[in-house]
C-alpha cells in the first residue's frame, strides 16, 4: 500500500527517493516509510514534498487520505 499519485509523480519526474529524502533533510528510510504509508503523513510534510516534486499536496494526497478515512 502506498500514496500511488506520489509514486507516480516522483517516478515520472526521475526522482528518486533518495534526491527526495536529500532535499527534505530526512534519511531515505524514513521517506520510503512515507510513501509506503508505514510512517504517518503530517501537513507541513506534505507540503515539503510537493514543494520539492513542483505539485500541490492535494494534488498528491487527497483522494488517496479520503478513502483511508472511509475505511
Amino acid at each position: 500500500m502506498k500514496y500511488e499519485k506520489l509514486y507516480k509523480t516522483r517516478v515520472e519526474l526521475g526522482v528518486t527517493q533518495s534526491d527526495i529524502a536529500l532535499e527534505l533533510g530526512i534519511s531515505k528510510a524514513f521517506y520510503c516509510q512515507i510513501e509506503n504509508k508505514q510512517r504517518r503523513l503530517n501537513y507541513p510534510m506534505a507540503l515539503e514534498i510537493a514543494k520539492v516534486l513542483g505539485k500541490k499536496p492535494d494534488d498528491l494526497f487527497y483522494e488517496e487520505i479520503l478513502k483511508d478515512m472511509k475505511k
